[in-house]
C-alpha cells in the first residue's frame, strides 16, 4: 500500500515537474528534479522483500547522482562526463538486476529473439554511425556508453521473453524508453539541436525510471 501510494507521488510530482521544464520556468527545476528519484527508491525501501531489491536500490541510487551531477553542467564539460560516469554504473547494475530476474518461462520462439536482437544491434550501428563524426575527444566514453545502454536493452528484451507477464512488458518498455532518453541527449549535445530537448529527455526518462521499478516490483509481487 504505502508503495503504491509513493509510485502515484512520484507521478504526481513528475507532472509538475515537466510542466515546469516545458514551460521554461527556470530555476524550479533545480529544485524539483533531485526529489523524483528518491520517491521510487522509497517504494523500493517499502516494498516486500525480493532477492534483488538492494540491487534495483544501488540503480537507482546511481541514477540519482547522475542526475545531481548534470544539473551543474552549466559550471564545466567534466560535470558531463562524471554525469555520463555515474548513468553507466547504474546500467550496468541495471543489467545485473536484469540477469538476476526469476524466469518463469522458456524462449519458445527463437525466430523473435533473433529478430530482436539484430533490431537492437541495428540501433547500436545507426547511433554510433550517426554520432561519432561529430564526438571529437569524446569518441571513446560516449562508445562505451552506447555499448553498455545497448546491452542493457538486450537483457531486458532476453527477460521479456522468460519472465512473467504482465511485468516483463513494463520493464522492456522501460529500458527502450530509457534508451530513446539517452540518444535524444546524445543527438542534442553532439549532433543537432532538438527543440524543447530537455522535456523530451526528462519525459522519457523519468517514465523509464517508473516503468522498471513498477515492473521489477510486479514481478517479485508474492500476491
Amino acid at each position: 500500500m504505502q508503495s503504491s501510494l509513493l509510485l502515484k507521488t512520484y507521478i504526481g510530482f513528475t507532472i509538475i515537474y515537466l510542466s515546469i521544464l516545458f514551460l521554461n520556468l527556470e530555476g524550479f527545476d533545480f529544485y524539483m528534479k533531485p526529489v523524483l528519484l528518491p520517491l521510487l527508491m522509497g517504494a523500493v525501501i517499502v516494498s516486500e522483500g525480493f532477492p534483488t531489491k538492494n540491487i534495483l536500490l544501488t540503480a537507482l541510487t546511481f541514477s540519482w547522482i547522475g542526475d545531481i551531477i548534470l544539473l551543474l553542467t552549466d559550471r564545466g564539460e567534466l560535470y558531463f562526463i562524471l554525469g555520463l560516469v555515474a548513468f553507466l554504473i547504474s546500467h550496468l547494475v541495471y543489467i545485473a538486476l536484469f540477469s538476476k530476474q526469476k524466469n518463469t518461462r522458456t524462449i519458445e520462439n527463437k525466430t523473435i529473439f533473433w529478430i530482436g536482437a539484430l533490431a537492437i544491434i541495428a540501433y547500436f550501428v545507426l547511433m554510433i554511425g550517426t554520432l561519432f563524426p561529430k564526438l571529437g575527444p569524446l569518441k571513446i566514453p560516449v562508445l562505451v556508453y552506447a555499448l553498455v545502454i545497448t546491452t542493457m536493452l538486450f537483457f531486458a528484451f532476453k527477460g521479456n521473453l522468460k519472465w512473467a507477464i504482465p511485468a516483463n512488458n513494463y520493464i522492456l518498455i522501460g529500458a527502450i524508453v530509457f534508451v530513446s532518453s539517452d540518444s535524444i541527449l546524445a543527438f542534442n549535445k553532439f549532433y543537432a539541436p532538438i527543440a524543447h530537448a530537455s522535456f523530451y529527455i526528462m519525459a522519457t526518462y523519468c517514465l523509464a525510471q517508473y516503468l522498471i521499478v513498477a515492473g521489477i516490483l510486479k514481478l517479485n509481487s508474492k500476491t
